[in-house]
């Protein structure tokens, strides 16, 4: 669905969603001056056209033990190809997410680990893939994300 078919009410109702997904239609008809079957039926477009692709719960990962984050770049031999790149990450617990990316480095790979000595050997895990050549690890202070806002608006 191209950016010009969803107007500005989606958007605010993309953005109420996002705030909290388990907004009841009906809420978010008063908020958006719909009534709520209009908005179910926006609603069901979105999902219909890829625009949501799903629900979900926003976990505080430290209270869990899991409160370190770090990224790191893995750069691959040359005949690595992009699934073996994404295989070599999945499979571990503590990948988040991994970016498959063009140039120095070829991978980076969001982890979440227990402390510092998770992370160690999360890392010497990684590096006996024998088709990993490097890692440079970056461990995360702090972060912040764009969250509620509409991408292309001032927070």
């Amino acid at each position: 669905m191209a950016d010009e078919l969803i107007d500005a009410t989606d958007r605010e109702i993309l953005t109420l969603l996002r705030e909290d997904a388990r907004r009841t239609l009906s809420d978010i008809a008063s908020r958006v001056t719909l009534s709520t079957a209009a908005v179910k039926r926006r609603v069901d477009r979105l999902q219909e056209a890829g625009v949501i692709t799903g629900f979900t719960v926003q976990i505080d990962h430290a209270k869990l033990g899991w409160g370190i984050e770090a990224f790191t770049q893995l750069r691959f031999f040359g005949t690595t190809n992009v699934d073996e790149i994404v295989q070599t990450t999945t499979r571990m617990p503590e990948a988040q997410a991994v970016f498959t990316i063009a140039g120095d480095p070829d991978a980076l790979v969001w982890l979440r680990v227990r402390d510092m000595q998770h992370l160690q050997r999360t890392i010497d895990e990684l590096r006996r893939s024998h088709r990993i050549t490097s890692t440079k690890t970056l461990i995360v202070l702090d972060s912040w994300t764009r969250g509620q806002q509409w991408p292309g608006s001032t927070p």
